[in-house]
């Protein structure tokens, strides 16, 4: 009795796995080429920075550095840009290239800054990143291949439905005048 009870659990458990993967697949196309499954590709295309990893290491501090360029992430409620609500322009830390603007920033509560939408598309390469075994696509920035943190297709971030959740220590920020 045990061992058809245990059947019947690992049924259900593989089948929920197969629908939340598909739900999970059908979002992430609607924002990204899955037949583009790594940065690398993307980045020797369209990078406009090129820069030595010594040479980053020598302008950014070692956090910037972790994060930009290593793909790491800064722990939530940390960052500078977690509840900061001035008027003006996200930047990219590493290059200054315009990424987000304030209008578009929210709080989604999550711990770090979330914008519904970048700036224009040409600023911003999202790509898919299945690292840690999860499916989750990746923004970059398109003029220095920088790790700014991950989009994802949550609804928060009306009047888009996606949520840019970006790492305060990737960004700089210009003022509105």
């Amino acid at each position: 009795m045990k061992f058809i009870i245990s059947k019947s659990i690992i049924a259900v458990a593989i089948f929920t796995i197969l629908v939340f993967t598909q739900c999970s697949n059908t979002n992430v196309q609607q924002h990204v080429d899955l037949t583009q499954s790594t940065s690398d590709t993307i980045k020797k295309d369209t990078m406009k920075v090129i820069k030595t990893e010594e040479e980053w290491k020598k302008q950014l501090t070692p956090e910037e550095y972790r994060v930009l360029r290593q793909k790491g992430t800064e722990r939530p409620h940390t960052g500078e840009y977690d509840q900061f609500w001035d008027s003006g322009t996200y930047v990219c830390k590493a290059c200054g290239t315009e990424l987000f603007k304030s209008e578009t920033k929210f709080d989604a509560g999550c711990g770090w800054p979330s914008f519904y939408q970048g700036i224009d598309t040409t600023k911003i390469i999202e790509v898919v990143d299945n690292s840690f075994g999860m499916r989750r696509v990746e923004v970059l920035c398109a003029h220095c291949g920088g790790h700014l943190g991950h989009v994802f297709t949550d609804g928060l971030g009306t009047p888009t439905g996606l949520r840019y959740c970006i790492n305060s220590v990737s960004l700089g920020f210009k003022k509105k005048d």
